[in-house]
């Protein structure tokens, strides 16, 4: 026998099996010493494989990420390193390079899974290049541990979760004492309902017989007690819903909806009842996919910002316009929110740290709300930015987009739009 022997190769994903002539295995013999060392001392692990996927040379990093000896792996097929679901796409990767090579991760890196000789997965970057020799291709690839960057990538999600619920809880604090009010007005509409009705339930005992006219009475007072008891209720359940720690839950949203809860929540502790606010949208308006509870705290940031900055001006307004926008890089449809106001707008030395959680400069007071509300939309898959000035429009202009949970129906039948108004006393 010649030591040449035909093996089934992977399958392509036509589901056609290639038929592959497997070489004598040749063994690295003569490598300079000091290429051994330097790659010995290299931080990253390095492995080079023939293109029958056999290992070649295994340095001291990959010993250390894998758990194997060189000795160990020497000769061995290079899925001995990774999970075997992961094994099948190699081989049909490296198949397929050998007959078209068409080479869709050589001098690209990207995220894959390696297995460890216990038998844990584990996530790391790799890095492939390729080297033509008298044994055929080789490729070497450069792998680089990611486990402690997903961990810090962790914290750091966690530190922001904490961050965000300290500023909702700040944000309540400052609003106690209007909250507290808000909350009064209700509650003593209450009691002055349940007085009436007390008091015509003892007129009814000193004089007779109840009429149809008094039912009516006793539950029209019974009705407008229920339904200020909604409201208070209302009224915290949102502020629950904002101060709560909890994960993200996305759902599919009427994003005119959030703004319209947002724009009832803004209110308490503002005087707005001058301003008016120009809401457009078309009437094919896709839904989103966000967590409802982080869109509104957007909003009631921009809402409040904008209400702080048109206190000093005569004319307040803000135009809140939706449409829908395609993404330059991935060609995606979002849905894109332009909030624009006549504030006293945004001087040019502020806008570039704008959105710095701790700048001191800052828009009267706004930094820290409007780095969480950009953190939220880029958790979301989408941005939230500030506008190229425009002589042409004062104030401020902030553009928001969200990723939309299904795309138009039929996008070629033209959109028309509609457009509503709603004022501070709402």
């Amino acid at each position: 026998m010649d030591g040449t022997l035909t093996i089934n190769g992977p399958k392509h994903t036509d589901g056609l099996t290639v038929e592959r002539q497997e070489k004598p295995f040749h063994p690295i013999e003569h490598v300079d010493a000091r290429l051994i060392s330097l790659l010995d001392m290299a931080a990253d692990s390095i492995c080079l494989i023939d293109d029958h996927s056999r290992i070649l040379l295994f340095n001291k990093a990959s010993e250390t990420l894998f758990g194997y000896s060189a000795e160990d792996v020497i000769g061995q097929r290079v899925d001995i390193l990774m999970p075997q679901k992961y094994a099948e796409h190699h081989d049909g990767w490296i198949a397929r390079y050998l007959e078209t090579g068409e080479h869709s991760i050589i001098g690209i890196g990207r995220e894959v899974q390696g297995q460890h000789k216990d038998g844990t997965t584990f996530p790391f970057d790799l890095s492939v290049g390729v080297a033509e020799t008298e044994n055929g291709k080789q490729f070497i690839g450069v792998m680089r541990d990611l486990r402690a960057r997903k961990e810090d990538e962790q914290r750091l999600r966690s530190l922001q979760t904490e961050l965000n619920q300290m500023t909702r809880i700040n944000a309540m604090d400052e609003m106690g004492a209007t909250v507290a009010h808000e909350l009064n007005q209700p509650l003593t509409a209450i009691i002055l309902y349940l007085q009436a009705v007390e008091r015509k339930v003892s007129k009814l005992a000193d004089r007779g017989p109840i009429t149809s006219e008094d039912v009516e009475q006793l539950s029209d007072l019974c009705g407008r007690a229920i339904q200020e008891a909604q409201r208070s209720s209302s009224l915290l359940q949102r502020i629950r819903s904002i101060i709560e720690k909890k994960e993200p839950e996305r759902t599919t949203c009427d994003l005119v909806e959030i703004i319209r809860k947002a724009h009832k929540l803004s209110l308490v502790g503002f005087s707005a009842t001058d301003v008016f606010i120009d809401l457009s949208a078309p009437d094919d308006l896709p839904p989103v996919s966000v967590d409802p509870v982080q869109i509104e705290q957007i909003f009631l940031n921009l809402l409040r910002n904008a209400f702080q900055a048109m206190r000093e001006v005569e004319q307040k307004a803000i135009k809140i316009s939706l449409k829908i926008v395609t993404d330059e890089e991935d060609r995606r449809d979002r849905l894109q929110v332009r909030f624009q106001d006549t504030g006293s707008g945004i001087p040019d030395s502020h806008r570039k740290n704008l959105f710095k959680a701790f700048d001191s400069e800052r828009r009267n007071g706004m930094g820290l709300g409007l780095a969480i509300a950009r953190s939220i939309a880029q958790n979301h898959g989408g941005s939230l930015d500030l506008a190229p000035f425009d002589e042409a429009q004062p104030g401020a202009c902030f553009l928001l987009t969200l990723p939309i949970a299904s795309s138009p129906s039929d996008e070629s039948e033209p959109k028309t739009e509609s457009s509503e108004s709603m004022d501070g006393s709402q």
